[in-house]
């Protein structure tokens, strides 16, 4: 996590309790000029004005205020790919990790995550509807509001290609039909809120409206699909990729495949890692300037279990992963995916130099939410909100959590 910045936010408002609160002179990602942020005493937001319009309208006298100076107020990210933390994978989650599936959340909020999707990587059907139970009962039984909240499940597999597994285990890949998909999800279609899956293993095109029609998201990866069948995915109603460029055929000026096919497509939104390490950040820069920034693409850390820990090398599945700098492989050098958490990857598009700060906030803030229909900042919110400071001296970038 980066270090969070000094405020004068208790000096300024008093304690929690005393809200209701303003935040003046406040940049906010996708509003104009300068705003003030009103936080009213239930810890929601009751409104974003411009400071232009307070000046005209509104007296301050006798309003307590947190003057942030034009630095940018955000909601806090969503993570749609995100595999574990603090060494404990969501694919292994048994009953008696209820306890540490919390202070994987409480450890998400102090990484500055709203929202998750704990995902589950291709592994036994028994295997995912253990893990199903515990985050579901974990979600009825969760009302703790200072923790990153679970928004339901993420199943990266296992209808996935052979031939683009990347880590998973191949033994438990399964052919695409609405029979088997029926069988992988149980009695837990309801908190299934995404599925990765390679659109070219269902030959009869009836997966993708099916899945939709339970309300779940596709989004297509770890896949040899061709720009038309990408197409065709899409026009089923697919309307994500997942980890743009990897575990799917690379751009080709004869065969855009299927990345080339989502990036033309307007209704579609691709994830993307930004470690420097799965994509290299000329690429990254094209794949930004292609999708419209957070118009096309939204951040994750598709984030193993080790999240949280030191480099070193840890068990994984029946499998061990090195670590080395926040980049986890296999023994035999497949990538596997980061340790490194979200907002990390705000703080590496600004460093390379190939996003503003608007717009890397934008992709873990906005972005996500964008993707999955989620309400952005604004009225009536809760005001889990994130201010960021940017040290133009030292080039740094640093953030910390506005109480609620």
């Amino acid at each position: 996590m980066m270090e969070a910045i000094h405020s004068n936010f208790s000096s300024n408002v008093g304690e929690v309790s005393n809200l209701p609160f303003h935040i003046i002179n406040a940049r906010v990602p996708g509003y104009k000029d300068l705003q003030m942020v009103s936080v009213n005493h239930q810890g929601t937001i009751d409104q974003i004005v411009s400071m232009d319009t307070v000046y005209r309208r509104v007296p301050f006298q006798g309003l307590r205020l947190l003057d942030v100076s034009g630095d940018w107020i955000s909601l806090g990210g969503v993570d749609l790919q995100i595999n574990g933390a603090l060494g404990l994978a969501f694919p292994d989650l048994k009953v008696q990790d209820m306890g540490f599936l919390e202070k994987i959340c409480n450890f998400l909020w102090e990484q500055g995550i709203d929202g998750f999707l704990p995902t589950l990587v291709t592994t036994s059907v028994e295997n995912i509807y253990a893990s199903l139970e515990v985050i579901n009962n974990f979600i009825r039984e969760s009302s703790n509001l200072k923790q990153a909240k679970i928004l339901g499940v993420h199943l990266e597999g296992p209808f996935l290609n052979y031939q683009k597994r990347g880590a998973h285990p191949p033994e438990y890949l399964l052919p695409l039909t609405i029979d088997e998909v029926k069988r992988v999800l149980g009695s837990y279609a309801d908190i299934v809120k995404i599925i990765t899956l390679a659109p070219e293993l269902d030959t009869t095109g009836e997966v993708i409206p099916y899945l939709r029609s339970l309300g779940i998201i596709v989004s297509l990866g770890h896949s040899q699909a061709s720009a038309a069948q990408g197409k065709q995915a899409f026009d089923l109603g697919a309307t994500m990729v997942t980890h743009a460029f990897n575990a799917m055929p690379s751009l080709h000026h004869r065969e855009p495949g299927l990345l080339g096919a989502a990036l033309t497509s307007s209704n579609v939104m691709c994830g993307f890692i930004a470690d420097g390490e799965h994509v290299s950040t000329i690429m990254i820069d094209l794949l930004l300037r292609a999708s419209n920034y957070e118009q096309g693409l939204f951040l994750v850390s598709d984030a193993l279990a080790p999240l949280g820990l030191p480099d070193g090398v840890y068990p994984w599945d029946s499998r061990q992963i090195e670590v080395k700098n926040g980049t986890a492989r296999l023994q035999d050098g497949t990538l596997s995916g980061t340790t490194l958490s979200l907002l990390v990857g705000v703080r590496n598009l600004l460093k390379w130099g190939i996003c503003d700060l608007e717009k890397a906030i934008a992709l873990a803030t906005i972005a996500p939410r964008k993707a999955m229909g989620l309400p952005q900042i604004g009225d009536g919110e809760p005001a889990t909100l994130l201010r960021w400071h940017f040290d133009d001296a030292n080039k740094e970038l640093t953030w910390e959590r506005l109480p609620i």
